[in-house]
């Protein structure tokens, strides 16, 4: 029971931290006149994608690489089997050009990429790492040179910015709650896998992933229901890319991760690769550029039997 609080606390304060840091740095960013492009490709990103990383690097640091593994390799596909599932379910969604002739060829070269620097010895090492987070840094790069009508259109960022106390306290307050939160879940998921006697690989793949997700969930459903435009494929196609090539290439230089539990690499790679490529046939069939609830139950479907089999 105290194993699960924790992990309940944790993502509770990994989601609000995510959120007190993204408002901070945003505002910052405002603050120093740096262009809303360029605030909406990184600093709006790298805040989206910290509870990812901290948990990665922390469970990392902690001698849990599962963790860190399990918690990018679920997320990805959370994203897209259920995320993109339940918000396509709700309300079809039109698909931008810039999804097959930047966004989703981008995250298969990342997907791809991991693969090959995990698969043959098992271990991401630093200059790895280093490799992906310069390629992450070439695509930015590209989309703020070549990208910059895509990426004007979103993220929607505040107009009016708040007085400087206000701004650093969030930013503390964001930084404190993400240390403790991943603390916290990573304490809780150790000790759900020993008291349960699975693997962290499968408490990463499966509870840790979709906490994690939580944000971009809730974002898509109160959209929805605000009748506002929802959250479009290519920001979760850009929250894959930047967990792949931020969350994992950062914890890989800080510290190198080693596969424990060879189940990431004969099934949990293997469905990632799987259900990001299955996108692109979605997105053409029946109708060109359009995701409806038919796609929704097809990847709806794909992520519960990528559970079943994970957990049985």
């Amino acid at each position: 029971m105290q194993n699960f609080l924790f992990v309940v606390v944790g993502l509770v304060l990994l989601i609000a931290g995510g959120n007190w840091l993204l408002k901070s740095a945003v505002d910052l960013s405002l603050k120093l006149n740096i262009p809303k492009i360029v605030i909406g490709m990184t600093v709006v990103s790298f805040a989206t994608s910290a509870p990812e990383l901290m948990v990665s690097v922390n469970a990392a640091l902690d001698g849990s690489p599962d963790l860190a593994l399990g918690n990018v390799v679920g997320s990805n596909i959370a994203n897209l089997g259920l995320v993109l599932a339940v918000t396509i379910l709700l309300s079809s969604i039109d698909v931008k050009r810039s999804f097959y002739t930047t966004d989703w060829p981008v995250m298969m070269i990342a997907s791809l990429l991991f693969f090959v620097f995990i698969y043959f010895d098992g271990v991401l090492e630093f200059h790895e790492g280093v490799i992906m987070v310069l390629f992450l840094f070439a695509f930015l790069v590209y989309l703020l040179r070549f990208q910059k009508k895509a990426v004007e259109e979103e993220p929607e960022l505040p107009a009016v910015m708040m007085p400087l106390w206000k701004t650093t306290l969030f930013l503390g307050l964001g930084g404190v709650a993400l240390w403790g939160g991943s603390e916290l879940l990573i304490t809780g998921a150790v000790g759900l896998a020993q008291s349960f006697g699975v693997s962290e690989r499968v408490i990463a793949i499966t509870i840790v992933s979709v906490g994690t997700s939580i944000p971009e969930l809730a974002a898509s459903i109160i959209a929805i229901i605000n009748k506002e435009k929802a959250i479009s494929l290519g920001n979760l196609i850009g929250s894959n890319i930047f967990n792949l090539l931020a969350v994992l290439g950062i914890t890989a230089i800080i510290t190198p991760i080693k596969v424990m539990d060879e189940g990431l690499l004969s099934n949990d790679i293997w469905w990632m690769l799987g259900i990001s490529f299955l996108i692109l046939p979605l997105v053409f069939i029946p109708k060109g550029l359009r995701l409806g609830w038919r796609d929704g139950l097809v990847l709806l479907s794909v992520y519960l039997m990528f559970v079943y089999f994970t957990i049985s």
